[in-house]
């Protein structure tokens, strides 16, 4: 699987191509399914342009994105989105006031409350993806959870950002997660780890992300002109790395 992270926190001051309406999030996700994305993780944003968990902004863009794709949609539920946790575990309740909630959310395991949004999540029937960030006690946290073993997958995420040492980070993360409860793994980066980290991902054969909220460049250092763009390249990066492995 690889699923395109299509704006994250970024803003119109990170580059003019990150996708900020529900109508520029649901064009730019389309075009990243042609290029062979299966799922989609979007940070649905308020009429300021910052991430939101209200449902009033999560419905037209859910609405939008599943009126151009088939593939499943998750939002994030970051502390930055709604600082917190009694106030964030409150904004994913009310979720239940809407048609069609996200097909699955992204939590992060070092955050205050994850496991009661978790929860939360899996009783409103969302699938729950288990933020596990490196240089976090993330790992740790999850690997005592009693919420684990009911999580959809686990977002692994490199939160190193150095070229050089990205792989090593990656392994020690895997390694501090041994058996994920049996769930899933997608192993990605961010930023300079991006690329080294989504070739390892293809060499393990786990499932991986790419897209403008991890970054907004291309292996060669030039600019990408969209998730599209970032799509068509990681799967030609990942399945060289399989090949090669």
């Amino acid at each position: 699987m690889v699923q395109v992270c299509l704006n994250g926190s970024r803003g119109a001051l990170d580059s003019a191509r990150v996708p900020l309406s529900p109508e520029a999030m649901a064009e730019s996700a389309a075009y990243a399914v042609a290029a062979g994305a299966t799922d989609i993780h979007v940070h649905p944003k308020g009429p300021c342009g910052q991430d939101s968990l209200s449902p009033r902004v999560l419905a037209p863009t859910l609405d939008a994105i599943r009126a151009r794709v088939s593939v499943p949609v998750g939002v994030t539920t970051g502390a930055w989105a709604e600082p917190g946790p009694a106030a964030r575990l409150e904004r994913v309740r009310s979720w239940s006031m809407l048609s069609e909630p996200p097909d699955h959310a992204s939590v992060n395991w070092h955050e205050e409350g994850a496991e009661e949004i978790a929860a939360a999540l899996i009783d409103l029937g969302v699938g729950v993806e288990a933020g596990i960030w490196s240089g976090t006690d993330g790992a740790a946290r999850f690997a005592v959870s009693p919420v684990g073993p009911r999580v959809r997958r686990v977002l692994a995420e490199v939160t190193d950002t150095s070229e050089d040492t990205a792989e090593h980070t990656a392994h020690a993360l895997l390694a501090d997660l041994g058996s994920a409860h049996g769930r899933p793994v997608l192993l990605h980066g961010e930023d300079s780890s991006v690329w080294p980290v989504l070739r390892l991902a293809g060499r393990l054969g786990l499932a991986t992300r790419i897209g403008l909220e991890d970054t907004l460049l291309l292996p060669d250092g030039e600019r990408a002109l969209s998730n599209a763009q970032l799509v068509a390249e990681g799967l030609s990066q990942y399945g060289w790395a399989q090949r090669s492995s």
